[in-house]
């Protein structure tokens, strides 16, 4: 007996869309993170302001995932403005010209999301290429939790690789900051 998976159908939308969309996007929210909402960093409210402040940058982008009506997953983000504070909090051996931002050079992706009864299916991945084909930047980096063993391994076999870490607020994680080389399709070491 063979089953099939539901075919996800992928939707682009700007920042009008995503608020248009937020209700169901903290829906997922709040499914994916459950075991972290006990901690104020995580809080919806708190994750919704970093949406909206993400919404407000040039180059921002979301795609969403659906299956028949339901949201089943989504990711975003935006490109990283001249002089951006991103690199602020980061831990790393790079040379300090491959931290600086031109508001050309770097997509930052901010969140890439599927409900956990949807997981392992692929639709992580078709998000995070939808998200990530024709981006003009040179470069897109994402931040990934060192204990979250499935996402880091799923950036790291598409190609993402290792940069450094990165604490992106005071009250936030330390991450894994990981790096991906646009113009080439795959990682990049150096950035």
């Amino acid at each position: 007996m063979t089953t099939s998976t539901p075919e996800l159908v992928l939707h682009d939308h700007d920042a009008a869309g995503m608020h248009e969309l937020r209700r169901l996007l903290l829906t997922v929210y709040t499914e994916v993170y459950a075991e972290l909402l006990g901690n104020p960093f995580f809080a919806p409210d708190r994750f919704w302001e970093r949406l909206e402040a993400y919404a407000k940058w040039p180059g921002f982008e979301l795609v969403t995932g659906w299956i028949n009506d339901e949201l089943v997953g989504y990711t975003l983000g935006y490109t990283l403005p001249d002089r951006s504070g991103w690199w602020r909090g980061f831990r790393g051996d790079v040379a300090p010209p491959v931290l600086e931002e031109n508001g050309r050079r770097t997509f930052a992706v901010t969140q890439l999301m599927v409900l956990p009864s949807r997981q392992r299916r692929g639709y992580a991945r078709r998000l995070h290429d939808e998200l990530l084909a024709g981006r003009p930047e040179e470069r897109a980096t994402l931040l990934v939790k060192p204990d979250n063993v499935p996402a880091r391994t799923a950036y790291l076999s598409w190609g993402w690789r290792m940069f450094g870490r990165l604490q992106p607020f005071d009250d936030a994680p330390v991450y894994d900051s990981l790096m991906y080389d646009l113009e080439k399709g795959h990682a990049s070491a150096t950035g």
